[in-house]
């Protein structure tokens, strides 16, 4: 299936055939909008989220079904559905009315501590019925070993670019260690493009696409991503989490900074050698 084109001009139309409450709304395209969806402001207070490819599609049930349950539990607010809309109109895949909340996406706030707050309180959301780690979510949360050959082509293509052998040793020890705990709630992409700040504050989450429930371990790779120095400690410390645990982090931030880096992206070496050089836990 080719993916579909979504204009602003399609979804006023499935505004106005779905909802037509809000047809008077203006809509436009967000500034920056993400890889998995096409979102639009709809109106002063609600976005429009419309999946990009057929692999994300499976998100907006999960959102409609999991963000309210969610939202009751944690510290921030989260982006939470208004309505759901369906295929029509050329358009192939369910979609989503969700709420629009204020900020600007994280550059270099000190937010390590608001941060690890919040992942806390995620961690302790109930997690009964809750979705496991597969396809809907890109596996994460589940076992690191699914991108192992993935990882290893990746090096064989940056070769003395990087130094493959430390990030083997790491990568080794991520993909023996399992988290040994009942699952918790993880977002699944924790990007400074889904942390909203306020001032210097982290102020809301948002995009909920990836989550599910599992090992928290792909959650952290903002430590070596966003977070340094003071920051990073911080991070560590205020989650309290297991070696085990930082070691698989650190398997998820290598397995695509790697990717990254494979695509010329300088933020991918950075955050290689952010890891590499990482003797901490």
């Amino acid at each position: 299936m080719t993916d579909p084109v979504v204009t602003t001009e399609l979804v006023g139309r499935l505004i106005a055939d779905q909802f037509p409450q809000w047809a008077a709304l203006p809509i436009q395209p967000v500034a920056q909008s993400g890889w998995d969806n096409r979102t639009f402001h709809l109106g002063p207070a609600m976005s429009v989220r419309l999946p990009s490819a057929a692999r994300y599609a499976a998100q907006v049930a999960k959102e409609q079904r999991w963000l309210p349950h969610i939202a009751r539990h944690v510290p921030l607010p989260i982006t939470s559905p208004v309505a759901a809309g369906r295929p029509g109109c050329g358009y192939p895949f369910g979609w989503s009315v969700m709420t629009w909340l204020p900020g600007k996406t994280l550059t270099d706030e000190p937010v390590a501590a608001d941060l690890a707050d919040f992942l806390r309180a995620l961690h302790r959301v109930p997690t009964k019925g809750g979705p496991l780690p597969g396809a809907h979510n890109f596996h994460r949360g589940g076992d690191l070993r699914i991108y192992d050959q993935e990882l290893r082509h990746s090096l064989d293509q940056l070769g003395a670019n990087v130094d493959a052998e430390a990030v083997m040793r790491i990568w080794s020890r991520a993909c023996t260690s399992t988290w040994h705990h009942t699952p918790v709630w993880l977002h699944g992409d924790v990007a400074p493009g889904n942390l909203l700040t306020d001032g210097r504050k982290l102020s809301a989450v948002i995009d909920f696409g990836s989550c599910g429930i599992g090992d928290p371990a792909c959650d952290l790779t903002i430590a070596w991503t966003s977070f340094r120095g003071a920051e990073r400690a911080t991070f560590k410390d205020r989650l309290a989490l297991d070696p085990d645990t930082w070691t698989r982090a650190k398997g998820w931030a290598l397995w695509k900074a790697a990717l990254e880096a494979c695509k010329g992206s300088p933020d991918g070496y950075r955050v290689i050698t952010e890891v590499i050089g990482d003797n901490g836990r």
